[in-house]
């Protein structure tokens, strides 16, 4: 049974070396477990290093998205989102806004997921996040790219879910079944620099949790991410070469009854010499049917489950519809 402890304010996001969770011995991976463990329970973010992913694709990666943004803006609205039954595409520049109470966000971006065929029962259902995507015709190579980073960032979101198991004194492959078809992808994005004439309180991405299980966060050399702390003080997360940052989604919190926190964080793109910025994250979500309700080692007499159960899916629709403003098909 995991014991709760209040958080502690965090003055950094940490930095965890994922090298010796490749090892046989349980508990080696039992070590690099129990430090995804604290930063999950302080800020419910921190970066990875020796994360085994190729370093030229990670680099080819930023470089295709600024090719992508680079395109006219006609032949991005070709791809735009509505046109998707999956909501696979191009969102416009101030298409979302995260902070509900803030105006737009201050970035254009673009979907994709892994592609399945047009006879799977999600596809046929038409659910959010399975079929599909489109493609830019005049970008030859791009979806050849997508494809390989996606495959390369769910292998690594697999292995960190594997982790997170263990450090939550489960199974270690207590979540495999729940992401045995799940709900992923890779969003580009890029923040334009922070225009003089920008609404009180409009920035690139505004203050908000996501809403799925782990996200992996590829950044530029820019910065600008920001994380809230236990105090409430927004703390920076400056890009590290050669890391991802990774942080919980909601229905981590939700399984492990608020014990791992969904953290609040947002992107101010103020930087002082007027670049554009690019990050790549990758939202890796249960299942759509899977059932998110309190994990067995969460429950304590003395701490009832404070959510109600749901699937992955609902969750992820009422969140989309919300900071979409319509109702997702």
């Amino acid at each position: 049974m995991v014991l709760y402890t209040p958080p502690s304010p965090a003055t950094r996001v940490p930095v965890i070396d994922l090298g010796p969770a490749g090892s046989r011995d349980i508990e080696d991976r039992r070590d690099v477990a129990w430090e995804i463990h604290k930063a999950c329970r302080d800020t419910g973010f921190f970066y990875v290093a020796n994360h085994g992913i190729d370093p030229a694709l990670i680099a080819a990666q930023l470089g295709w998205a600024r090719r992508f943004f680079d395109l006219p803006l006609d032949d991005k609205l070709a791809l735009h989102m509505s046109r998707s039954r999956s909501f696979a595409g191009y969102e416009p520049l101030a298409g979302q806004t995260l902070d509900t109470d803030s105006p737009p966000d201050l970035k254009e971006s673009y979907y994709c997921g892994a592609e399945l065929p047009d006879d799977h029962p999600y596809v046929v259902a038409g659910l959010r996040g399975y079929g599909g995507n489109q493609w830019p015709a005049s970008l030859p190579g791009f979806r050849e790219q997508m494809l390989a980073y996606y495959a390369a960032v769910r292998t690594l979101g697999d292995r960190l879910m594997g982790l997170l198991a263990l450090s939550l004194e489960l199974p270690e492959d207590f979540f495999a079944a729940m992401y045995a078809q799940p709900s992923g992808n890779v969003r580009l994005i890029h923040y334009p620099p922070q225009p003089a004439d920008a609404s009180f309180n409009q920035i690139g991405a505004g203050a908000h949790t996501d809403w799925g299980g782990l996200t992996l966060l590829l950044q530029d050399g820019t910065g600008g991410l920001e994380v809230q702390n236990a105090a409430g003080v927004w703390i920076a997360a400056p890009p590290i070469p050669g890391t991802f940052v990774i942080n919980l989604g909601d229905l981590i919190q939700r399984w492990t009854n608020d014990l791992y926190r969904s953290n609040m964080h947002r992107v101010r793109n103020g930087n002082a010499a007027g670049r554009d910025r690019y990050s790549v994250p990758f939202f890796y979500s249960p299942d759509y049917h899977a059932r998110i309700e309190c994990l067995p080692t969460c429950r304590q007499a003395d701490q009832p489950p404070l959510h109600p159960v749901c699937t992955a899916g609902e969750h992820l629709m009422e969140m989309f519809d919300r900071t979409y403003g319509r109702k997702a098909a």
